[in-house]
């Protein structure tokens, strides 16, 4: 594979919960051939490991920042080891 992959976790903060976060992201992810999961946490926070090029999870990142009424306020990204088999953004049952 001649292009760079990656894989972020990241915690996503502010209005992510109720407002369609996990499937819009999921809408884009596919867009975008991005793998991984997405699913709500206890606390109100998004969590998400998501997986392409650095680019691209940027790309991800940027459009549901800017797509209302989803209203990220913080959101912390850690680079992680990558994962084979992966078809597409998983929608994770809460928790």
């Amino acid at each position: 594979m001649s292009e760079n992959i990656t894989r972020w976790h990241i915690i996503f903060d502010g209005r992510v919960q109720g407002v369609g976060f996990r499937f819009t992201a999921q809408i884009y992810a596919a867009g975008l051939g991005l793998t991984g999961w997405v699913r709500n946490m206890y606390d109100g926070r998004v969590e998400m490991e998501i997986q392409g090029s650095p680019d691209d999870l940027s790309s991800l990142v940027s459009r549901l920042k800017s797509t209302p009424p989803i209203h990220i306020t913080d959101c912390d990204i850690r680079e992680i080891p990558t994962k084979e088999g992966e078809k597409k953004l998983s929608v994770l049952h809460t928790f």
